[in-house]
């Protein structure tokens, strides 16, 4: 029988002083894995820390990078896996700004691209040896519903969660063999402070209040609701783990419904 047990595993989680990456981070940690917590601001990781489970002997850690800055990333990143073997890795990063694609300047696709799959791509490659030499690794990139169908007024976030989407199913291909799976969460509507960000933007471009807002966004949702970070990080957890040993390459909707695709 496989196990949920990460005993012994490693993870590595970007964007994980809040939302669904701290969520991913408390999850991970419940089973077993010591976390290694990626962010910009170092009070906030502190704090992050020190909410995660160490009843089974956990070595908790944190790394300071911002991933606007690629070369920092890289860097930051290099020198802990040049020493630490990294088990199980997400990729997440918070959101491009809201707005028509039409509107969009160059400048917006370009920083996005970098933070998103710029940075995913340096870090796999950097963790890629140490899962390959281990026989066991988990990829999970937290990305969006829009890689199934577009979100309206997020243009440049639409085209990049797409363009890592596919990124992440070329890897799954290539990793395969090792031992290594890569597979996708997209998170629907969920209470974050994203979720806030694209709420208030809402409002600021109609003129309506935050609760019309909400209301018009949960006709959409079949289950009437918005998600919980630890909803979302209840399916990474579990494509971590060795139970998820079969699931690879694919890209999975966690959002009450709301995909209209197959």
């Amino acid at each position: 029988m496989f196990s949920l047990n990460l005993e012994g595993k490693t993870a590595l989680v970007a964007g994980s002083t809040q939302g669904i990456g701290f969520a991913s981070a408390a999850e991970l940690a419940s089973m077993g894995a010591s976390c290694v917590l990626i962010a910009r601001n170092e009070a906030a990781l502190k704090e992050a820390i020190a909410k995660l489970d160490v009843s089974r002997g956990q070595h908790h850690k944190y790394l300071v990078a911002d991933f606007s800055s690629t070369d920092q990333v890289q860097s930051v990143v290099a020198a802990f896996t040049a020493e630490n073997t990294v088990h199980i890795l997400v990729n997440n990063s918070g959101g491009p700004a809201a707005g028509p694609i039409a509107e969009a300047q160059p400048d917006q696709f370009l920083a996005a691209f970098n933070q998103h799959l710029i940075c995913n791509h340096i870090i796999t490659r950097l963790v890629m040896p140490g899962m390959k030499a281990a026989g066991f690794g988990r990829i999970i990139n937290i990305i969006s519903t829009s890689v199934k169908i577009p979100l309206k007024n997020l243009g440049v976030s639409n085209t990049i969660r797409g363009a890592v989407a596919s990124w992440a199913k070329t890897m799954a291909n290539e990793l395969a063999p090792f031992g290594i799976t890569v597979n996708n969460v997209l998170p629907g509507a969920t209470a974050t402070a994203r979720l806030e960000g694209i709420i208030s933007n809402k409002v600021n471009k109609t003129g309506a209040s935050v609760d019309e807002v909400e209301k018009e966004m949960l006709k959409e949702i079949p289950a009437k609701r918005f998600g919980k970070p630890e909803e979302i990080a209840a399916v990474v957890a579990f494509l971590a783990s060795p139970a998820a040993a079969y699931v690879n390459g694919t890209s999975i909707p966690v959002d009450g419904g709301r995909t209209g695709s197959i």
